[in-house]
């Protein structure tokens, strides 16, 4: 517990968008402040906030440097062959329009922590990140840096996510506007009537989901079936990507405490070497190694610590 708000030596910020403006963590000024402001659209229910919180620190802590660490920034060291999209590139150019991915501070702590763990060396490892929770997304990492992400210019991408859809056939959206349903609507349907929620009609949380599964609820078992299927085409593209990889990790609320995740996908790893560890496949929360030893490729869970990377950013940063 603090005596005094002199103690405080620095403020660390998560802030959701940095755009292209922010490729690492930064001390915060005008000219940042003011970057996150022109980022905003890209993300206006985050941002917005998240500058609030920091201009509030800043009354409250007087001198005290704020540091902002940018959920997008571990990402910046993709090419434009992952982060670009087939679209008219004057949109790219004017609007910003390309993948920037989230999570990236938990993919950054996961991938070292990870590394740290299995005694791999992070200038040359591979590995492959998920991060599954009621949001998720999964990363190819080579050498501490990016190669893809799954998310896109938005946390709307990829996996099938508690009440988002994830990746779906953007023609899909035409169709429900030529429908009649209105731009701010499907954006609803989207974000949050869909993903676990929307196709099991049970719950978007897959404690719940497993649950109603194992009672015989065959649209819970089709939704389970989905988030697996979601998973598996991404780890395995993503281990092509990387010509190979070391390792897989699982993070987040989902792929620290459900072991039936965890089994339903590493089961289909064994063409990859891996084979599961079904003893140590109990643990929930925990670090540990969850392939057998002899396999070669690892998986192991790594539980997060956005908080820890966000403090270690900002004292790298102000010492």
């Amino acid at each position: 517990m603090l005596k005094s708000r002199t103690e405080i030596d620095a403020i660390g910020h998560r802030v959701v968008h940095g755009g292209e403006a922010f490729s690492e963590a930064v001390v915060i000024d005008s000219s940042v402040k003011d970057g996150i402001r022109k980022c905003a659209a890209l993300a206006p229910l985050h941002n917005p906030p998240n500058l609030d919180g920091i201009e509030a620190c800043e009354d409250f802590f007087p001198g005290v440097p704020n540091v902002a660490v940018f959920d997008t920034a571990f990402h910046q060291t993709m090419t434009p062959e992952s982060y670009l999209y087939a679209l008219p590139r004057e949109l790219y150019k004017k609007l910003g329009i390309r993948k920037y991915g989230f999570h990236g501070t938990s993919h950054k702590y996961v991938y070292y922590a990870g590394c740290e763990f299995l005694g791999l060396n992070p200038a040359t490892a591979k590995v492959v990140t998920c991060h599954l929770g009621n949001g998720g997304s999964i990363t190819a990492i080579k050498g501490g840096k990016v190669v893809d992400t799954s998310m896109g210019m938005t946390p709307l991408m990829g996996l099938v996510m508690g009440t988002r859809c994830g990746a779906i056939d953007s023609g899909v959206v035409l169709y429900l506007i030529k429908n009649g349903y209105t731009a701010d609507e499907v954006d609803v349907i989207l974000n949050k009537k869909s993903g676990m929620q929307g196709v099991s009609g049970v719950s978007s949380d897959m404690r719940d989901i497993e649950a109603a599964r194992n009672s015989g609820n065959t649209d819970a078992q089709e939704a389970y079936d989905l988030f697996i299927h979601r998973l598996l085409n991404y780890i395995g593209g993503y281990y092509l990507l990387l010509n190979g990889a070391d390792a897989v990790f699982f993070t987040g609320g989902i792929g620290e405490n459900s072991p039936s995740v965890r089994e339903s996908v590493v089961r289909q790893m064994s063409i990859y070497g891996c084979e599961l560890d079904d003893e140590a496949n109990k643990t929930r929360g925990k670090q540990v190694v969850l392939s057998k030893p002899g396999s070669r490729l690892q998986v192991a869970i790594i539980p997060t610590n956005e908080e820890l990377m966000i403090a270690r950013e900002a004292i790298s940063l102000v010492k």
